[in-house]
């Protein structure tokens, strides 16, 4: 049985919107963010407020469009949601502002947030993976405190002490994103909330889960173009792999529909094990597109369909924002220690 449901006016908005720009260069998916900011196609429903389903299909679409415009329309819409989770509307209010979300914490690049002139709050350091870096006006940024509290500000980056590097992105998959490392030298900033306030929020998990639905929407265009490229054609085999394809993503569309129920209903609860249970979902889906897709086409659309190339080139790297067996240990731990197991009908 197919699920349908209906597109609300805000999502045919967005699609007009990224139809738009369908012919902009893939190079520079920071000036179509732009446009879409500019004309309000930014402001997602917040997850957990009764429409995350609105807002992850939202996700998708800008997914199946451009992967690259996907990181940072979702970085941009984290951080507007992480904003208004720390009270900080005004500054989710900002017009014409793109927002980042830099919390990568590799262990070679800790972001101090220390006291300077008057004792007010500015950053210090490197912060890596920060992507669409040369192009974002403001980031929400982790940070810790000389005592090692772990801590989260925003800051508005066209200030004097913020530089932008060439440094720590030699990507081929996802290359316009430029996630290049950037320091900060006494950068004033604004603290969001208190210390562990970006991982203990309820919103962390729902962020979590939210770039999932981007995998998948990079994932159903690559479906989409079997799919097109296999009407009226009698091939057993690219039928076949389009029905392994079908079947792949109709579970991950229920995992996603599924999860944002259950966040809906229960906003304030932990999300942690069905968000790291529909990312793996998704990820093991989108693998199963890619993998079906490549052998039902051939080299012939990866060679001469430059979007479709791109695709092929960006998913892999996007999915690497999952972190593997370690989710699948997590998400092992906390089943093991549960009454109830939850594939139960």
């Amino acid at each position: 049985m197919t699920h349908q449901v209906a597109d609300t006016a805000s999502l045919v908005a967005l699609r007009a919107g990224l139809a738009a720009h369908a012919h902009a260069t893939p190079a520079a998916p920071a000036d179509t963010l732009r446009a879409l900011v500019a004309n309000g196609l930014d402001r997602l429903p917040l997850p957990g407020h009764g429409a995350t389903l609105e807002r992850w299909r939202a996700l998708a679409a800008v997914g199946a469009r451009d992967l690259s415009l996907a990181k940072l329309f979702e970085g941009h819409t984290d951080a507007l949601a992480i904003l208004h989770e720390a009270g900080a509307v005004q500054l989710a209010a900002a017009k014409a502002a793109l927002w980042a979300t830099w919390c990568a914490e590799p262990p070679d690049a800790r972001l101090l947030m220390a006291k300077g002139a008057g004792g007010k709050p500015v950053l210090r350091g490197r912060k890596a993976w920060c992507s669409g870096a040369r192009d974002v006006s403001h980031a929400v940024v982790s940070c810790w405190s000389p005592d090692g509290a772990a801590l989260l500000a925003a800051v508005d980056l066209r200030q004097p002490g913020v530089s932008v590097t060439d440094d720590g992105w030699h990507a081929v998959g996802m290359a316009a994103t430029l996630s290049v490392d950037v320091h900060f030298d006494d950068v004033p900033a604004t603290p969001l909330g208190g210390p562990d306030f970006y991982v203990q929020r309820a919103g962390f998990w729902h962020g979590g889960a939210g770039v999932a639905a981007c995998w998948f929407g990079a994932a159903t265009r690559l479906a989409n173009a079997l799919r097109e490229r296999s009407g009226g054609r009698a091939d057993p085999h690219r039928l076949a792999q389009l029905g392994e394809v079908t079947v792949a993503l109709q579970g991950c569309a229920a995992m996603l529909r599924e999860t944002a129920s259950a966040i809906d209903r229960a906003p304030d609860d932990d999300a942690m094990l069905a968000a790291l249970s529909v990312r793996l979902g998704v990820e093991a889906g989108a693998n199963v597109v890619l993998n079906a897709v490549g052998r039902a086409l051939g080299a012939g659309p990866l060679c001469k369909d430059a979007a479709l190339a791109r695709m092929y080139a960006d998913l892999p790297v996007f999915l690497r924002q999952s972190h593997a067996e370690r989710d699948q240990q997590a998400v092992g731990s906390l089943v093991a220690t549960q009454e109830r197991a939850p594939w139960t009908l």
